[in-house]
């Protein structure tokens, strides 16, 4: 809502409120103030003068030199190239250093070597159009003896222009909640301003003269459906005279954002944003049979709207139409059919009340949003129609545009009943934490026009939104001020806030894999059918059955991902494709197994990727290694895997904890990277979170550092190629008797003295006991018994 705080002042006395006090006070009371400009702060050292003198150019054959009072004392000498002005005349004169809207700064200068000291202007340079200035001439200067209303301020050479056009004030835009829609007219933000500020409101109740003659003699009015339309108020007007509106009518529709066309239509705008009720008037004569029908438009009916574009109509739609055709949209826009022009001789004004979700649907319906439907849709007050249309005719009757006939056509449809709350001081004091005393809160809902009979509140008809004591309370609330309620702890039982278990443990995975370098990536979890082919994933894979989007953006959007490892390769592939040297990404993200109801499991993956700055197969292990310690994650194995057809058979591993496997890891197939368009190793791991979740270990316990020294013995064994380290390992640590704190592999060795298909393995072991200094014969004993488990099991043999 935009508002002329010029406009605003005749309902309530507000000119000594600077406009940061009103933004303050006015957002603090609930009316949000978005923005406030002054639009004169573009218009500077711009002045009225008066022609005195007018000599032709001696370089020019179009061009004149003027001598122009400016108030000054001294003519000032201006050249200009206009041809509508004349000695005498009073014009807009930019001085020496002066600003135009746009950002034009005017200076003195030399036109053809002749002095002018500054520049006289039309309107279009004031940032007018020819609607604002409808009787001035639009290619020429803009001389103000050509409007009378100009001319009745009495202007004088010097004065400020700012005064005379409108551009002194303050436009004020205001963001209105859907629940006020009173608030969308000046009377209604007069209200929250007279109880902001606790001056006093100053409503006017307009008089309709009239001119004889009855209204019911020439139109009649049906209303087909009361849910529809509540309620329907009409008034006539004859020998109608089509003209511009005064320029105080088209200075205030301007400063609130519409454009004056002419008196009827600048009437309905200015009774719109004044009262907040839509208002549309119609050529009487294109109304056939003097009857007025409010009905849902019938199947196939089509209108031409006042925008030049045909509207085919459908039964859900309320319409206005004669007795043979519509002649305007309820509550959005009127029909050509009955647009008002230059010959238009008697005008019907309607001011009715239309349902608000009608409306919205209709205007949705026909991609048109109108000032008119978007206040219906928020739901009018249906007692306003009235008094819309009372001032409407005043205003008639005050321009002199038409003779306004007696008697008012109001058919109400539907009763609304007053709303009555009760007045509870210890439920809204509980509510809002305070004390506040009982006179207080009626002083505040006096002053917004709420009406008291003993504890009863009679909600005036306007505020559709109270219907609950909580609504008395946020009203109390916001005119006591919100910035006064003290703090107060919630009462009762509250829930206890913070992280769940899961999503701390999230978030120290998260925090484990970024300290290793790699940054976090988020992903769609709808991918194309393709990336199962990219990938190599076998044509029988269970992972190929995927969740089937609907209404997808594209063939590339299409499922919902079972692996998360493509999302992972396409940003690999994006990075590589920018040539970035390097990258570590890591993704906690979901994929969808379908399940048999149609509706689908949403396991949660941790997923790494890595290529560049050095990065092997071994490397990417130990940030996975790094990665499990960090979460507490023990007995970690990794075992050899070939058959995962995207990744390298020879450099792919599965990931234990225990028996528990908790994923995969390896260099991405050759074959997969050149579907991705990639000449590099690409090292991916996919490790389930509900896996890591499960076997996370507990919270750390203190253990002091070693009292007693260790013994370390270092074992060389010979084993069979196919024999792995991690088994050795395994071996190791299960053969010891207790006394074994660290296995730490050094050497493998194939060559001269070791026979062909065996590899010589050699580890450094760290024993010790923690009560006790150990003697050579007990670490002799652990030694032999892990020797002894090693023969057995991997036919393992000491070097």
């Amino acid at each position: 809502m935009i508002l002329s705080r010029n406009w605003l002042n005749e309902f309530v006395d507000l000119h000594d409120i600077s406009d940061k006090e009103f933004n303050d006070e006015m957002t603090l009371s609930g009316s949000k103030v978005e923005t406030i400009e002054r639009p004169c702060n573009e218009i500077k050292n711009v002045v009225v003068g008066k022609i005195l003198e007018m000599v032709r150019h001696e370089n020019s054959d179009h061009m004149w030199v003027c001598q122009i009072d400016v108030g000054q004392g001294k003519p000032l000498q201006i050249v200009t190239g206009a041809q509508n002005q004349k000695v005498g005349d009073l014009v807009v004169v930019c001085l020496d250093n002066s600003d135009l809207p746009g950002g034009k700064h005017i200076s003195a200068g030399a036109l053809r070597g002749v002095e002018s000291l500054g520049m006289c202007c039309s309107y279009k340079e004031l940032g007018m159009t020819e609607h604002d200035w409808p009787l001035s001439f639009e290619d020429g200067l803009f001389v103000l003896q050509s409007d009378p209303d100009i001319m009745a301020m009495n202007p004088q050479p010097g004065d400020d222009i700012n005064k005379l056009i409108g551009t002194n004030d303050s436009i004020v835009e205001f963001e209105i909640t859907p629940n006020r829609p009173d608030c969308l007219s000046v009377i209604g933000l007069a209200r929250e301003a007279s109880a902001t500020f606790s001056r006093p409101l100053k409503l006017h109740t307009p008089k309709v003269k009239g001119c004889g003659g009855s209204i019911a003699d020439l139109v009649d009015i049906e209303i087909e459906d009361g849910e529809l339309c509540p309620r329907y108020t009409a008034r006539m007007v004859k020998n109608v005279k089509i003209a511009p509106s005064p320029a105080w009518m088209r200075e205030r529709l301007r400063n609130s954002g519409v454009r004056p066309i002419n008196n009827i239509v600048d009437i309905t705008n200015y009774v719109m944003l004044e009262y907040g009720q839509p208002m549309h008037a119609f050529d009487f004569s294109c109304v056939e049979g003097g009857k007025i029908i409010v009905r849902t438009a019938r199947e196939g009916e089509v209108i031409q709207t006042l925008d030049g574009n045909d509207r085919k109509l459908t039964p859900n739609m309320l319409c206005i139409c004669d007795e043979s055709k519509p002649v305007c949209v309820a509550g959005v826009m009127g029909g050509a059919n009955s647009e008002i022009v230059g010959d238009t001789a008697m005008v019907l004004f309607e001011s009715a009340n239309f349902n608000g979700v009608s409306v919205r649907r209709t205007a949705s319906a026909l991609g048109m949003r109108t000032d008119a439907s978007s206040r219906y849709e928020k739901g009018l007050d249906m007692m306003n129609t009235i008094k819309a249309v009372e001032r409407a005719c005043e205003l008639v009757e005050e321009l002199g545009c038409g003779e306004v006939v007696d008697g008012v056509m109001d058919v109400i449809a539907k009763e609304k009943a007053p709303t009555v709350v009760k007045l509870e001081p210890e439920k809204i004091n509980r509510l809002l934490g305070t004390e506040l005393p009982e006179s207080l809160m009626r002083e505040i809902l006096l002053s917004l026009g709420f009406t008291l009979d003993g504890d009863d509140i009679y909600v005036p008809s306007w505020r559709g939104d109270v219907e609950h004591y909580s609504d008395i309370a946020e009203e109390v609330a916001r005119f006591y001020g919100y910035n006064k309620i003290p703090n107060t702890l919630m009462r009762g039982e509250t829930t206890r806030g913070g992280f769940t278990e899961t999503q701390e443990f999230e978030r120290s995975v998260g925090s484990a894999v970024r300290a290793l370098g790699y940054d976090e990536i988020i992903t769609y979890s709808f991918i194309s059918p393709t990336y199962y082919d990219k990938i190599r994933m076998p044509e029988d894979s269970p992972l190929r059955k995927s969740l089937k989007i609907l209404n997808p953006l594209g063939e590339d959007t299409s499922i919902m991902r079972t692996t998360i490892l493509p999302s992972m390769l396409e940003i690999i592939t994006r990075n590589y494709n920018f040539r970035n040297k390097s990258a570590r990404l890591y993704e906690l993200g979901k994929i969808y197994l379908p399940r048999p109801d149609g509706l689908a499991d949403e396991p949660k993956f941790l997923s790494l990727g890595a290529y560049g700055d050095g990065i092997d197969f071994f490397g990417f292990k130990g940030s996975i290694e790094a990665m499990l310690r960090e979460v507490r994650i023990c007995d970690v194995k990794f075992a050899a895997c070939t058959d995962n057809a995207s990744y390298h058979p020879g450099r792919c591993a599965k990931i234990y904890a225990g028996e528990r496997e908790l994923g995969v890891f390896g260099q991405i197939h050759p074959m997969v990277a050149a579907n991705y368009g990639i000449d590099a190793e690409i090292y991916t791991a996919e490790i389930a979170f509900d896996a890591l979740c499960a076997t996370r270990g507990g919270v750390p316990v203190y253990q002091p550092l070693p009292k007693f020294p260790a013994v370390t013995r270092d074992i060389a064994v010979v084993c069979e190629e196919a024999v792995t380290v991690g088994d050795l390992e395994a071996c190791i640590r299960r053969g010891a008797k207790g006394l074994l704190k660290n296995v730490t592999l050094f050497d493998i060795y194939r060559g001269p003295g070791i026979a062909l298909g065996k590899k010589s393995v050699a580890f450094s072991l760290v024993l010790r006991a923690d009560d006790r200094s150990l003697t050579s014969e007990e670490a002799d004993e652990d030694m032999k018994s892990i020797l002894a488990l090693l023969e057995s099991e991997l036919d393992a043999h000491l070097r």
